[in-house]
């Protein structure tokens, strides 16, 4: 198994950082777990096309999770793929991706399809190609790959959203004996405990460095909304994972980085990697 950081970064733009995105190759299965700003072009960087996709799994729908989304799927039909794609996310997945076919990108596809009948070819319109699906809780398979979702802790009880209004998924992945658990944007609660049980390599997000901590609004952040350095560990520490890999980073200055692994390395026995854009991991 073997695992990409397309993008490590977070809603504030940042040069250095793309938008979330992990990239799982597990057997023969090729599997994209967000899709962050620049995800399409991350995925040339590494030698890969949209169109080598087998499933594309949404996490939740802030915008720097799914802001590079109708980009994906819009270049893996204007490269030709027909072989149908998996987008599978939170409720609310599919009301998004078929906003972005039949209104956002209407025009577009309207036109290329118009074009290509005037040079004599006939091609389906993209809704043909996707498969699309809103989860909660399920387990099912793509090829030698089993996949579990389940419900994390994203700031939906602090804020009293109700599922309806918000819901947020993680996933473990598993094939050949290997297997990953990317969290999305959590703190601990609900199912991710289950999802990381035991995992190889646990991907969490780590917005903040402890010292990065200083007001009561980081501290809520930290709480109840997305995990920092030391609130990854713990859940890695928890769940008995091998490696924790941080992901989701606000921009800092360097010295920071070191910081974070060992803060983790405080509370969690494992390996602790903080990840960057492009970074391979075999798990």
């Amino acid at each position: 198994m073997r695992i990409t950081l397309l993008g490590t970064g977070g809603p504030r733009p940042d040069p250095d950082r793309q938008g979330p995105a992990t990239l799982v190759e597990a057997g023969e299965v090729v599997v994209l777990v967000d899709a962050g700003r620049g995800v399409a072009t991350q995925l040339a960087r590494v030698g890969l096309r949209p169109g080598d996709l087998d499933a594309v799994l949404v996490t939740h729908h802030h915008f720097d999770h799914i802001g590079g989304l109708g980009d994906l799927l819009m270049a893996a039909w204007n490269e030709g793929r027909t072989r149908p794609l998996p987008v599978v996310g939170p409720p609310g997945t599919v009301e998004i991706v078929e906003t972005l076919t039949d209104r956002v990108y209407a025009r577009d596809i309207a036109y290329r399809i118009a074009e290509e009948a005037a040079l004599g070819n006939r091609i389906h319109h993209p809704r043909a190609m996707l498969r699309v699906r809103d989860v909660v809780a399920e387990t099912w398979t793509i090829g030698d790959a089993t996949i579990t979702s389940g419900e994390v802790e994203h700031g939906q009880t602090a804020l009293g959203l109700s599922p309806d209004e918000w819901t947020a998924l993680g996933y473990r992945i598993e094939a050949g004996g290997r297997t990953v658990t990317i969290s999305g944007d959590a703190v601990a609660g609900k199912d991710l405990g289950v999802l990381a049980a035991g995992v190889d390599v646990l991907v969490m997000c780590a917005y903040l460095a402890p010292n990065e901590v200083r007001s009561e609004a980081d501290r809520f952040l930290v709480d109840h909304v997305l995990a920092g350095a030391e609130q990854a560990a713990e859940v890695a520490a928890a769940a008995r994972v091998r490696r924790l890999v941080l992901t989701h980073l606000r921009q800092k200055t360097p010295d920071l980085l070191p910081r974070m692994i060992e803060a983790a390395g405080r509370i969690f026995p494992g390996e602790v990697v903080v990840g960057e854009d492009l970074l391979r991991i075999e798990g």
